[in-house]
């Protein structure tokens, strides 16, 4: 981060902001929203494949830390979808929220599924958890081509009795268990 960004106030110069969605093309926001949608009933339908339907050859996915990131079609089937598949089974997709502007599409919701293979070394429990997610795509001649995600991991975990935190996650300020730090005074 450049020294001017740093510090208290943010006096200055600002970071530039929303580059990427810069120059949308609202009229593509139809279009968009047809991909997106066929593509959640593919992955409800537990399609795997066959995806390439509505993701480019080499669409980039960037998924937060324990997720990884996938570069291209295969290593997203390879080490995404499959091992996802592995560790939980009878899954339903359930977008809570979806927005569409232009090429770009938006959701969060979560899946449902039973955890039926190990999953961060946790061995299968047969429980059902909820594994909630974000999602941002991005569509250019019907194919997805980049997608930013967030899968709530440490949320699954704890659902099968790991706490990933140790404890030291900051739901314990929401139970009184622990004071939250402040910020020095300057």
């Amino acid at each position: 981060m450049r020294s001017e960004f740093m510090g208290w106030g943010m006096k200055g110069s600002r970071p530039e902001q929303a580059t990427l969605t810069r120059d949308t093309d609202m009229a593509r926001t139809e279009d968009t929203r047809a991909v997106i949608e066929a593509m959640v009933d593919g992955l409800n339908d537990h399609r795997i494949d066959d995806i390439g339907e509505f993701f480019a050859e080499g669409f980039q996915w960037f998924g937060n830390q324990g997720c990884g990131t996938k570069r291209g079609l295969r290593e997203f089937q390879n080490n995404w979808q499959r091992p996802f598949q592995a560790a939980f089974s009878d899954k339903v997709c359930i977008d809570e929220a979806r927005l569409f502007m232009g090429e770009w599409a938006a959701a969060f919701g979560r899946q449902e599924a039973t955890h039926s293979g190990e999953f961060l070394g946790i061995a299968p429990t047969g429980r059902r958890v909820e594994i909630r997610y974000m999602d941002f795509w991005k569509v250019i001649d019907g194919k997805i081509v980049d997608n930013w995600v967030s899968v709530d991991f440490a949320h699954v975990a704890a659902q099968l009795g790991v706490d990933l935190f140790q404890g030291h996650g900051w739901e314990a300020f929401d139970r009184g268990e622990r004071k939250p730090p402040q910020p020095e005074q300057r």
